[in-house]
């Protein structure tokens, strides 16, 4: 017997939909994404002598330690290393900012999210104002 096609084949219309929503989908997440990386942090700030004077600390502290202790003195010199490293780095955000407020609406509309919603997983009020998102929706 010969292999049959599907019953009801995709339409072109259906495939650009589809591909349109993937695309604003990416858009959004990655500006997301951006967004959570890059949030600020509780508390003090760290400096890179302060960092400094932990890591020495941590050398001090590791001579003496039992084992478990050294594991966790050493995880702990590894992070602040690399934060040390990363240290004023700044992402640029305002490309995947000015993709994200291409599709926001659309997106939103489509996905029934709310101005809150936006705002509580921090995106800022300008960037939806730009994006032409209001409290009405």
């Amino acid at each position: 017997m010969a292999k049959r096609g599907p019953k009801n084949p995709m339409t072109d219309a259906h495939k650009a939909a589809l591909a349109k929503g993937r695309t604003e989908s990416q858009a959004v997440r990655l500006y997301l994404e951006a967004l959570r990386a890059n949030k600020p942090v509780r508390g003090r700030r760290r400096t890179p002598e302060s960092i400094g004077k932990r890591l020495a600390a941590i050398e001090s502290e590791r001579a003496g330690a039992d084992p478990v202790k050294e594991l966790r003195l050493v995880q702990e010199r590894l992070n602040l290393e690399a934060e040390l490293g990363n240290m004023g780095k700044s992402v640029d955000t305002s490309a995947l900012e000015a993709d994200f407020v291409k599709v926001a609406k659309s997106y939103g509309q489509r996905s029934g999210v709310s101005y809150t919603a936006w705002r509580t997983v921090g995106v800022p009020a300008a960037v939806l104002a730009a994006a032409g998102i209001t409290r009405a929706f």
